[in-house]
């Protein structure tokens, strides 16, 4: 399986990014996914997640400015980024995660795309 995000980039004070993340090797079905980002000299954290059942929760300083969204169809899940402040620069990776009936557990990293929000 692996995992190819894109659509990061150089955006000023206040614009907006959608970034994508390609799964191939399996369906993007089976797994629960996820928005992790790592901004410099920090600790990776969750930012969204999306359920199979494609239900979304967010970490509290998203404040609403984030929505994770994913077509199974296109094995791609995605983070449109709205109002963006300096404070969100990071590197962001998504993360695939699943759990087999047999109790398997599985997870898969991209390999980040660099988000930079600066005038």
């Amino acid at each position: 399986v692996q995992l190819v995000e894109s659509g990061g980039g150089l955006v000023q004070p206040g614009g907006s990014l959608t970034l994508s993340c390609a799964l191939s090797g399996s369906a993007l079905s089976l797994y629960v996914m996820y928005w992790y980002r790592q901004a410099p000299g920090k600790k990776r954290e969750q930012v969204a997640r999306v359920t199979r059942g494609d239900i979304t929760t967010y970490e509290e300083f998203v404040e609403g400015r984030f929505t994770i969204s994913r077509d199974n169809a296109k094995n791609t899940v995605y983070l449109q980024m709205n109002s963006l402040k300096p404070d969100v620069t990071a590197i962001y990776f998504c993360n695939a995660h699943r759990i087999t009936a047999m109790g398997k557990e599985f997870h898969y990293w991209g390999q980040g795309t660099q988000v930079t929000v600066s005038s």
